[in-house]
């Protein structure tokens, strides 16, 4: 049996209670990896997640922590610590996507957004950059495919997802010299609790979207959290500064 890619690492999870984020926790914590699954508002996903993990022998916590609150944040990494010692990996993929039309557009739907997919971003990685071990660490952002595809209705979220792209690029020239890798994860539509709330499941939007996506399909969580595991490990030791585009082909 091959090694575990991220034996004795601990990671953090941000908004892993459901979707890509639980997809995620659920292959880094199967690669070896301690992991603390953060939520905002599901206990019940969280715990769900947690005791998969755990039922198949690995190490996991739930936290809960607004990421776009500095005192969460502060809460958060504190229980991490003393749960597993030292962090390794930060995800940051706790985000939220609403779409408007440019004339409906409103201060609260902007700052809604930005605190956390922008500012709650930036600020668990300030937390994570004093908490990493001094060997260095790893930090994946969940950015999107509509960082650079334009979409109409999208002009925040999409916003939101431009910023997280240079600031994957500005941190990792930052971090660098300290032996932390900062890279971006852009997924096009997957398949999740958000997207069947919104309505896009079974939509046209979806429809037209696998119509120009070379391999034909929306992607599953799954499909994502390969990547992930791929970036938090040492297999990615020179890899900082880019962003993954996993869309199936679709640009």
């Amino acid at each position: 049996m091959s090694a575990k890619k991220l034996a004795g690492k601990v990671a953090i999870v941000t908004g892993a209670s459901k979707g890509i984020g639980a997809a995620i926790a659920k292959q880094l914590a199967a690669e070896g990896a301690a992991v603390v699954v953060n939520y905002s508002s599901s206990q019940e996903g969280a715990d769900r997640v947690v005791s998969e993990i755990r039922q198949n022998g690995g190490k996991a916590i739930a936290v809960k922590a607004n990421v776009a609150k500095q005192g969460d944040i502060d809460h958060l990494f504190a229980e991490s610590k003393k749960a597993f010692g030292p962090l390794d990996v930060l995800v940051n993929n706790a985000g939220i996507y609403e779409f408007s039309p440019l004339e409906s557009v409103t201060e609260d739907h902007f700052h809604k957004q930005f605190n956390l997919n922008v500012l709650g971003l930036i600020l668990t990685s300030q937390a994570a950059a004093k908490h990493f071990n001094p060997a260095g660490g790893s930090i994946i952002n969940l950015s999107s495919v509509v960082a650079t595809k334009g979409v109409a209705g999208a002009a925040v979220y999409s916003g939101t997802k431009g910023a997280v792209d240079a600031i994957t690029r500005s941190l990792a020239a930052e971090l660098g010299a300290r032996g932390v890798r900062v890279n971006a994860i852009n997924p096009g539509m997957v398949e999740t609790e958000g997207v069947h709330a919104a309505g896009f499941a079974e939509s046209d939007f979806r429809k037209q979207i696998e119509a120009q996506t070379p391999l034909g399909r929306i992607g599953q969580p799954l499909d994502i959290a390969g990547a992930a595991v791929f970036l938090a490990s040492a297999d990615a030791s020179w890899v900082s500064g880019e962003t993954l585009h996993i869309a199936g082909g679709y640009r």
